[in-house]
């Protein structure tokens, strides 16, 4: 192949790149990245890199190889910048802007953790004193089932399996988990109804279990079981079901706005939430899978590793991310 007929052949994958580098060239001038021209860029690269070895290697005249030459380095540069502040945005959002937007929706956060606790508190309550209740909620066989996982006798904790199974249940219960938050923040579209039904319910369920499990003497598996990632989880679900209602609050009540506006609007900050919730369910799960079966752990420190986990969740959303007194004032 002739230099010409290479250069004619690749041009518009250049030419391509070219102009993606100069939209991003123009977005960065304006603090913001397109993400469009970001996705496009690593397989723009890798092709032109392809060019650049193939010219090289055909000893293809100078002025070719040093266009791809500058193009390559152009890419490399924007490249690897637009994944370092993805990261750099990333790390940014995780020590602030969570805690600082579970703070800044706070209200919503409390209500949910009422529609959230009351029910759960309250069945579990009612099934340490009338273990018959847990029937109310659930299927004989389901209790059966309850009852052979926290069995004290049992091989491990939780469900059936061994070692080398852990990661295959660790997806288990990301799956489980992420449905079951998204499940409650998606609801909140039904004018909030649906929110409120999935928290309730949700509260129900563990009440219900709970409060059977530790009325018939398997409390010290369960408990143990359950400490170290509920911190995690049962966090996340109370999150999960603020994001759900603040979509709610905004389709009842929009104020102003139209309600397509204002849920615009509030889907912005829910939908950051549940970024903040995602990775709280994967931490969960993982807890599940490699720690909370755990039969070599005594249960004395699995108490102790759940009231720090509980404690650094609880200290994260209450001070992280808050400006230190005196910080940013000038003399």
């Amino acid at each position: 192949m002739t230099p010409n007929e290479f250069e004619r052949r690749h041009h518009p994958v250049w030419a391509e790149l070219e102009e993606v580098l100069a939209r991003l060239d123009a977005g960065r001038r304006k603090a913001a990245d397109l993400p469009g021209d970001t996705a496009k860029l690593p397989e723009l690269y890798r092709a032109t890199c392809h060019h650049l070895a193939l010219a090289t290697d055909r000893q293809y005249p100078h002025f070719l190889v040093a266009r791809l030459q500058v193009l390559v380095a152009r890419a490399h540069q924007a490249l690897y910048q637009s994944r370092g502040r993805l990261l750099s945005g990333a790390w940014r959002f995780l020590a602030a802007g969570f805690p600082a937007l579970v703070r800044a929706n706070s209200g919503l956060v409390l209500l949910a953790a009422l529609l959230f606790c009351v029910p759960l508190f309250g069945l579990l309550a009612a099934c340490l004193f009338y273990p018959e209740v847990v029937y109310s909620v659930f299927e004989p066989a389901q209790v059966a089932s309850f009852e052979q996982m926290y069995n004290p006798s049992s091989r491990v904790i939780g469900r059936e399996r061994g070692a080398d199974t852990d990661f295959m249940m660790f997806g288990h219960y990301v799956r489980n988990n992420i449905g079951i938050s998204f499940q409650v923040f998606a609801s909140g579209l039904l004018a909030g109804i649906g929110c409120v039904f999935y928290l309730g319910a949700n509260g129900l369920y563990i009440g219900a279990i709970a409060g059977y499990l530790t009325a018939i003497d398997f409390g010290s598996t369960f408990w143990q079981f359950v400490c170290g990632h509920g911190a995690f989880e049962l966090t996340a679900i109370v999150l999960s079901g603020a994001a759900g209602l603040k979509l709610g609050v905004a389709i009842m009540a929009p104020g102003r706005l139209t309600r397509r506006d204002a849920l615009v609007l509030a889907g912005r900050d829910a939908v950051k939430l549940m970024y903040g919730v995602t990775l709280m369910l994967l931490i969960a799960a993982f807890i599940e899978a490699f720690w909370s079966s755990s039969r070599w752990v005594s249960p004395e420190i699995k108490y102790a590793v759940a009231a720090l986990l509980w404690g650094g969740v609880f200290y994260y959303f209450i001070f992280q991310g808050r400006e230190r007194p005196g910080r940013g004032t000038g003399a």
